[in-house]
């Protein structure tokens, strides 16, 4: 098994944040074929993922985007593409969403390895 951890922080506050949480699990959820829920918190939200072989949490604050996954077996060998194309979504959403078009978010890859 492989695990993904990805972090991601932004300006955008909790409201638009979990728009941009519902705007990811809507492209997840058809692009991997991911079966997602999400639960609202007061200040943090918890969107729930999986699939066969992907199981994962994405965690919504004012502040931070972090998104938790682990892979099996069969999708473990294709976690770095896989880790990239998430990574690179998230990316682009907090991007096209932030107030400046400057802003980048700020990476933070914390690598399991098996």
């Amino acid at each position: 098994m492989a695990d993904i951890q990805i972090e991601r922080a932004h300006a955008l506050g909790l409201p638009e944040a979990r728009k941009l949480a519902f705007k990811w699990a809507e492209q997840a959820g058809e692009k991997f074929d991911l079966t997602c829920t999400y639960e609202e918190g007061a200040t943090s939200d918890l969107l729930s993922f999986s699939r066969s072989g992907v199981i994962g949490t994405l965690t919504v604050t004012g502040e931070s985007f972090e998104l938790s996954a682990r892979l099996g077996f069969l999708l473990g060998a294709f976690k770095a593409k896989i880790e990239g194309e998430i990574a690179k979504n998230l990316d682009a959403l907090i991007t096209r969403n932030s107030p400046s078009e400057n802003h980048r978010p700020k990476r933070k890859h914390r690598t399991t390895k098996p």
